[in-house]
């Protein structure tokens, strides 16, 4: 009897009436995320720097970032991400997948949360769950499903979650989530200070919303301030903020707010240009903007609350140094779904017309799943089209044996130090010291292979460093297969 009001209470919640289109797009992030990692498509930057953080941080240590740097320096200094304390116990029960999980796990509920604001705000069903669909299906959030972990994808999750405390003026669970977005990493912080004005001006007929929202804003702007500007500096002793490349807008974060005041058109401009001069940078801004305009963005021009909301992803995005960031792969644009699957049919569900509004809807969808082919099948920037185009064989299978692989990297002791390819180092990182080769230091195996990428080496550098370990006494050859070396030191 008690399974059976259990069933009744599951079929009549709004979760039962979501629950086939989660499962659905949960098994398709399956089958991306955790096929890749199972096939070495996943890297020491960023999985395996994370994973090694989980068992620092579940050891109650600082993880001193030796993954990927040669001289230590704590790993809040590089990002200021709390999440990864949080997530830390899971890894004694999904070892190194746990990050991909809580990924795919965050990515569902964010979709869910889109489905129960919009449920809330429109009080359609059928547009709620178009709303929900639009999240799953957007291309950010896939290119950032086939690419590692990245803790901004939880944040973003967690947005439409927020929209629902405030609309139900639940005010201390506001906070609360606001703070969490924050704590993601110190550039979500920027971001809430753009989201709590946004929904200031959403809101702004409710005085009882108002003061928290002005509230939430000011501390997301001094939070952001005091992490980059002080605590992220002393994590890294003394040196900067080490991630602020945009020497188009200034040499930090001041002189980049002047420079957009003193020369707002040269700055718009900059937005679209290939203002680095890199030849492989051309079109990929236009591309973006392409696969924006496609899923609806400029419907956003009818409730430009949610435009703003999204300036400051615009702007780390197309101001940046590296024209890889500002294309539309990896987890680079994972933060204009939860704004747009929200703005955009908030604005439909205005429309009179209900057939009015079913038509846009599916004309929206239509755009967002030819936006994310396009990108699975053919982006401005090379990416490797495998990790994501699960529709494909190639996905599935690698050059070499990967159980064999499997079987040599379970063969090494899990308290050895290790130097590692990038591929491998995500599967080894679950121990106290672990090195991205051609980092060796004081490592007691070393883990390479021909048959993966050379990174950060190139071919002929990495050539060179195989062959030094193959030819030296201190090195010999602990297991051997098709697809990968581990060696072993000499008197270890």
């Amino acid at each position: 009897m008690i399974q059976m009001i259990k069933q009744l209470k599951f079929k009549n919640s709004e979760a039962s009436k979501i629950f086939p289109l989660l499962l659905f797009f949960g098994v398709v992030y399956c089958i991306i995320s955790l096929v890749n990692h199972a096939i070495f498509r996943t890297y020491a930057l960023d999985l395996g720097a994370y994973t090694n953080a989980l068992y620092d941080y579940r050891n109650f240590q600082w993880n001193d970032s030796t993954t990927f740097l040669i001289d230590p320096t704590n790993l809040l200094a590089d990002h200021f991400d709390l999440y990864l304390m949080l997530w830390a116990p899971l890894s004694y029960l999904f070892g190194t997948y746990t990050l991909l999980i809580v990924q795919i796990i965050s990515l569902l509920l964010g979709a869910f949360g889109v489905f129960k604001y919009l449920k809330l705000i429109t009080q359609n069903e059928l547009l709620s769950k178009c709303g929900a669909a639009f999240f799953l299906l957007f291309f950010g959030v896939f290119s950032a499903v086939s690419f590692d972990y990245h803790s901004n994808v939880v944040a973003a999750s967690v947005l439409p979650w927020f929209f629902i405390t405030v609309h139900q003026h639940k005010i201390y669970k506001a906070i609360l989530l606001a703070l969490f977005i924050c704590v993601g990493k110190e550039n979500m912080s920027l971001w809430m200070f753009f989201v709590a004005l946004g929904m200031l001006w959403e809101y702004r007929s409710d005085m009882s919303k108002r003061v928290p929202l002005i509230l939430i804003s000011a501390f997301s702007a001094f939070y952001f301030l005091a992490i980059t500007m002080v605590v992220m500096p002393a994590f890294s002793n003394g040196k900067d903020y080490v991630h602020f490349h945009y020497s188009a807008l200034g040499t930090d974060f001041v002189s980049a707010i002047r420079y957009m005041l003193a020369h707002p058109f040269a700055a718009f401009e900059t937005m679209f240009s290939n203002h680095t001069h890199e030849p492989l940078g051309e079109g990929v801004k236009s591309e973006l903007f392409l696969l924006l305009f496609l899923s609806g963005l400029p419907i956003l021009i009818l409730r430009p609350a949610f435009l703003f909301m999204l300036l400051p992803i615009f702007f780390q995005k197309l101001f940046h140094d590296n024209f890889h960031l500002w294309g539309v792969y990896a987890q680079y644009c994972v933060e204009f779904a939860p704004v747009m699957a929200i703005g955009i049919f908030v604005v439909l569900s205005k429309l009179k017309s209900v057939k009015s509004q079913y038509l846009f809807a599916s004309v929206i969808l239509i755009g967002c799943i030819v936006s994310t082919v396009k990108m699975m099948d053919r982006s401005a920037i090379f990416t490797n089209k495998s990790t994501i185009r699960f529709y494909q064989s190639a996905h599935y299978i690698r050059d070499y044996d990967v159980n064999a692989v499997h079987k040599q990297l379970a063969a090494i002791p899990t308290s050895a130090i290790v130097s590692a390819q990038s591929p491998f180092l995500p599967h080894l990182s679950l121990r106290e010291s672990i090195y991205q080769f051609p980092t060796v230091k004081d490592a007691q195996y070393i883990v390479v292979s021909e048959l993966e990428g050379p990174y950060p080496l190139n071919e002929k550098q990495f050539r060179t460093a195989l062959d030094s370990i193959a030819l030296s006494k201190s090195w010999r050859i602990f297991s051997a297969s098709h697809g990968c070396w581990v060696f072993r030191k000499s008197y270890y």
